[in-house]
């Protein structure tokens, strides 16, 4: 069930990607669409019964019996997506805020039609 809300949020995201045409809806629609995909690798990756590499609690272990790590490599991925995700989020609001000094409106047709030579 959770699979299928996540995946209607990056549906949803990448349909306001191609049919909105307000310059900001998508920027918005963009981050909608790379938050469907942060969680679908979440829900993908999260697994019970690991113990975290640092804060493991070792009691509940015996000595002898080897004990499962959850593999920190994927939540260094999904940091690293996220942070690049706000960093082009955040350039992509300066592009249109440039934009929105010499035209009226982010329509993406009135731009093209104010800046086509």
């Amino acid at each position: 069930m959770l699979e299928a809300f996540v995946l209607i949020t990056i549906i949803c995201g990448f349909f306001g990607i191609i049919f909105k045409k307000n310059l900001l809806m998508k920027i918005i629609s963009m981050d909608v669409m790379s938050t469907g995909v942060v969680a679908y690798y979440v829900l993908i990756a999260a697994r019970s019964g690991l113990f975290t590499p640092i804060l493991a609690d070792f009691s509940a272990a015996s000595p002898a019996s080897p004990v499962a790590y959850a593999d920190p490599v994927p939540q260094a991925v999904i940091l690293t997506a996220i942070v690049i995700g706000f960093s082009i989020q955040a350039l992509m609001l300066v592009g249109v805020m440039k934009l929105s000094h010499d035209n009226p409106t982010l329509e993406i047709s009135q731009v093209e039609l104010n800046n086509t030579p």
